[in-house]
Order: C-alpha cells, then structure tokens, then sequence
C-alpha cells in the first residue's frame, strides 16, 4: 500500500496586533502548526502537513482567508510516496 506524504512551510504577514488571534486560528486547522510567531514583524513561519496535495492547497487557502492575514508565502514544499516495494 502506497501512501502520499506532503509538508510545506509559509510565512505568513499578519496584523501584529492580531497576531496571537490569528495563530490560535491556524493552529486549529488540521496540519498546521505555527512553529514561530514573531509579533513585532507580524509574521508567523506555519508548518503545515497533508495526505494530498489538493488537502495541502485547501488549506493554504484557509490560512490565507484568516481575517487580518495579510500575505501567505510559500517557502518549501516537500512530497513523497511512501509504502511496500514489490519485486
């Protein structure tokens, strides 16, 4: 069985006012983690993890639409296949 693994990171601008409101909603999604929350550059560097790509892209849209998100960037994106090898 072959299963599909995929990782990002994002830097995210936010409002730094906001910035803690803002983390605790992208923390809340599934796959995300906010790994650093920077409040005087209001930028947040997020993690976040999928099955699938298209999970991946949905939730990067997520995060975008977070009210007082004001960039998401993507930074590294790394995918594999994982499972059984079959001579």
């Amino acid at each position: 069985m072959h299963t599909n693994w995929q990782v990002c990171s994002l830097i995210v601008q936010a409002k730094g006012e906001h910035l803690q409101d803002i983390s605790a909603r992208v923390n809340a999604f599934s796959g995300c983690e906010v790994a650093v929350s920077d409040t005087e550059s209001g930028q947040l560097i997020v993690v976040v993890e999928a099955e699938h790509s298209e999970t991946l892209m949905q939730t990067i849209e997520s995060v975008r639409n977070v009210a007082g998100v004001l960039a998401v960037s993507l930074v590294y994106h790394q995918q594999e296949e994982q499972g059984e090898e079959t001579p």
